[in-house]
């Protein structure tokens, strides 16, 4: 069974910054990971992905703000956002592909306040 952790989830003032931290307790070799959201009314969307040799992608809406790395021995990836918008608000979910299946953190609020 394939759990993933996230933390760091919080409320801040627009113009700031959080880290999010998601940890896969998994002995298999993990492909893709990255992070989702979901705004309330909203359907899921890619935040920013990064593969298991360190290229990312990134939505637009967050792209030169939000920064996703990993760190492989320990199956963690992170994401560095800076300059939080309030349209950034939304529940952000951590993301794992291994072998042919998806696997989802359980969410972590964030709240940007103007």
């Amino acid at each position: 069974q394939v759990q993933l952790v996230e933390s760091g989830g919080g409320l801040v003032q627009a113009g700031g910054s959080l880290k999010l931290t998601c940890t896969a307790s998994t002995i298999f070799t993990i492909r893709d990971m990255g992070w989702y959201r979901q705004a309330p009314g909203k359907q899921r969307a890619l935040v920013a992905s990064i593969s298991s040799g360190d290229s990312t992608n990134y939505a637009d809406a967050v792209k030169g703000r939000f920064t996703v790395s990993r760190d492989n021995a320990k199956n963690t990836v992170y994401l560095q956002m800076n300059s939080l918008k309030v349209e950034d608000t939304a529940v952000y979910y951590c993301h794992a592909h291994i072998a042919t299946y998806d696997y989802w953190g359980q969410g972590t609020q964030v709240t940007v306040s103007s």
